[in-house]
């Protein structure tokens, strides 16, 4: 498996520094989190965008996904959020990243069936367009589709290789979900896994990887016995929680930790 890191845990970083970091701690990618106030995002110009591809490229690390925050399943018209995703989808053909994050983001007032059939409708058209631009649309399990079970109910109304999944283990564990019912029901349309730790339920802040509740080694021994090769992805949501550990300083450590449970699994 390959190993990147999320730039949500280094906000605000110019790329110079993450490729530095990614390069000193021999992690092979690195996921962008494509915001405005991020140095990468959708309103980028072409030359701006080709600038960041030949700087990964000359660093030899991969720019693994471009992490929007589209809301698929949200409530409302379909035309601004197909454009979001659209612009999202650009981006990151135009960095060379195989994949796009996307939320679903079903509102309370639209039950769960209303809300499974906005997201696989606007994921299917999206798609098509995806399959133009080299890019795979990898739903998040988060918020309102947190488990495996959530998002396979709009994967399979869509049923589409372009429109996939992103397994985020803490927030199918927070679901209830076990590592192995996560597994069986993202396996068919996985594209990547976040890796994360926090303390217990009632308080995520961000850990070291290897400090906190989530069963990280579970996944990982789950993901080799089903001969997985794909990418893990620390996602250190230092963006979110001021009073959380710099990243730079536990990056190593990271590192170390992730090749010690894939050493382990082998």
């Amino acid at each position: 498996m390959k190993l990147a890191f999320s730039t949500l845990g280094v906000p605000g970083m110019p790329v110079t520094d993450v490729l530095r970091l990614a390069t000193e701690h021999g992690w092979h990618g690195v996921e962008l989190r494509a915001h405005p106030e991020e140095p990468v995002h959708p309103g980028l110009s072409p030359a701006e965008r080709a600038a960041v591809a030949a700087e990964f490229e000359a660093a030899g690390v991969a720019i693994l996904c471009a992490a929007g925050y589209v809301r698929v399943a949200a409530p409302g018209d379909d035309a601004p959020v197909l454009a979001e995703l659209r612009a999202l989808l650009d981006l990151a053909r135009d960095l060379g990243a195989p994949y796009v994050r996307i939320f679903p983001g079903g509102g309370t007032e639209q039950s769960p069936e209303e809300a499974d059939a906005t997201a696989a409708r606007r994921l299917g058209t999206a798609a098509e367009y995806a399959t133009e631009a080299g890019v795979r649309i990898l739903l998040e399990t988060h918020d309102s589709h947190r488990t495996g079970a959530d998002a396979i109910r709009v994967l399979g109304l869509v049923g589409h290789r372009q429109a996939g999944a992103l397994w985020d283990v803490m927030h199918t564990w927070l679901g209830g979900e076990q590592p192995a019912e996560s597994y069986a029901a993202l396996s068919p349309h996985l594209g990547y896994v976040q890796v994360k730790d926090i303390a217990s339920a009632d308080d995520t802040t961000p850990l070291p990887l290897g400090q906190g509740v989530l069963p990280l080694t579970e996944c990982v021994d789950l993901l080799s016995r089903h001969g997985w090769d794909g990418w893990l992805c620390w996602e250190y949501e230092k963006r979110w929680y001021e009073n959380a550990a710099p990243l730079p300083g536990i990056l190593g450590a990271g590192r170390r930790h992730l090749a010690r449970l894939l050493n382990e699994s082998a």
